[in-house]
């Protein structure tokens, strides 16, 4: 397994970057986080995304994408991270969009994938409830059999990208109890169904979220995705997907709130001497570097690993988040303590990015759930 980017994935790196430097600087962030009347992106710059490829990349051909792997999402997905752009990549095409393309429903298949993929249309995933701990199989959310389909009753929480969503692909127990790995089916329901009502979450990095209330909502039979009480297997494999576009943009992030402390120890005098001559600042600066480095490593072997269907790659993919979530807070908190009492201020664009660290870390598995995930699947 390579753990360097091909001549075809250096070329989709250089131009993603200059894309997000000259769209998405981590000052729209802020902009967008203190408008009001904002959904928290912009969709303009979600379908210029759209035009470089960027929501096709994961999707075969013959739906109309680009045929390509994980590992060139990830790819998009660092150079994402650089600037914090908010965009729904993850929530509506990583998640969404292969929830549909893996569920093979075909009508509904022709009805979304092309907007997804266009970004014409958003869709989101409510899969996690409260007090969940990431273990999406514990679902109170209930689908009951009607003679036209299903009628969904619960309540999901922080639904990514959900607010302002043109639908949600919503998990709900047809059979078994909160806890059991089988029974749980996925239905795509728009959110102007009668009885669906959204709520808008703020979280601390200011991303777009939801709270989803279903309230005996009515769903076709045609909007089940999949097989009946088998929709946990899809889901788990596309959170493993989203796990690794999310390892992807962390990367991205810590790597650039380092190279902006790195910047900030060379020009910042103190005492008549530049701060980054001190040698318990560049003991701490080698620390984070070294952290990031083995945090690059491990989410090139995850993305490569699930591309090559090696079965590893689940155990690989958490070593990746847990190893993210540390550098990307390390790296963060570092920034804050080497820019001194500037790195407190909103003023300073670190603050953004360690916002996001504790967001990502958050997200589908913090480092502790991830460290105990690897020891089950090594039967430690």
């Amino acid at each position: 397994m390579e753990l360097v980017l091909t001549d075809e994935q250096k070329m989709l790196d250089q131009s993603a970057r200059n894309f997000i430097k000259k769209a998405s600087p981590v000052t729209r962030m802020r902009e967008l986080r203190d408008n009001p009347e904002s959904i928290g992106y912009d969709k303009a710059v979600f379908k210029q995304m759209a035009k470089l490829d960027w929501t096709a990349i994961l999707f075969p051909e013959a739906l109309g994408g680009m045929g390509m792997g994980m590992a060139d999402m990830v790819v998009v997905m660092e150079a994402i991270g650089t600037g914090l752009a908010p965009e729904p990549l993850v929530p509506s095409v990583v998640m969404a969009g292969q929830l549909l393309a893996l569920s093979e429903n075909k009508v509904l298949m022709s009805e979304w994938l092309d907007p997804i993929i266009e970004a014409k249309k958003v869709l989101a995933v409510a899969c996690q409830e409260k007090n969940g701990r990431y273990d999406i199989s514990r679902v109170t959310t209930t689908a009951q059999k009607t003679d036209g389909g299903y009628t969904l009753n619960g309540e999901k929480s922080q639904v990514q990208g959900g607010w302002s969503a043109d639908a949600v692909i919503v998990s709900a127990r047809t059979s078994g109890q909160a806890g059991d790995p089988d029974g749980l089916s996925l239905f795509l329901v728009p959110t102007v169904a009668p009885g669906l009502t959204l709520t808008r979450q703020h979280r601390v990095d200011s991303r777009n979220a939801a709270r989803v209330r279903l309230e005996n909502v009515s769903v076709p039979q045609a909007n089940l995705l999949g097989q009946v009480d088998k929709g946990g297997e899809i889901l788990s494999k596309v959170i493993d997907m989203a796990t690794i576009a999310l390892c992807g943009e962390m990367l991205g992030g810590m790597s650039a709130v380092f190279e902006r402390t790195l910047a900030y120890l060379k020009e910042r005098v103190q005492f008549d001497v530049v701060i980054g001559t001190f040698q318990g600042l560049q003991h701490r600066a080698a620390r984070i570097f070294m952290e990031i480095e083995l945090a690059r490593s491990a989410v090139m072997a995850a993305a490569r690993a699930f591309d090559e269907k090696d079965d590893q790659a689940a155990a690989l993919i958490s070593v990746a988040k847990a190893r993210c979530s540390d550098a990307y807070i390390l790296a963060t908190n570092e920034a804050v303590q080497m820019h001194g009492g500037i790195g407190m201020s909103d003023e300073e664009d670190v603050g953004l990015y360690m916002k996001h660290a504790r967001a990502a870390e958050m997200t589908f598995g913090d480092a502790a759930f991830h460290r105990d995930r690897f020891a089950s699947l090594k039967g430690y």
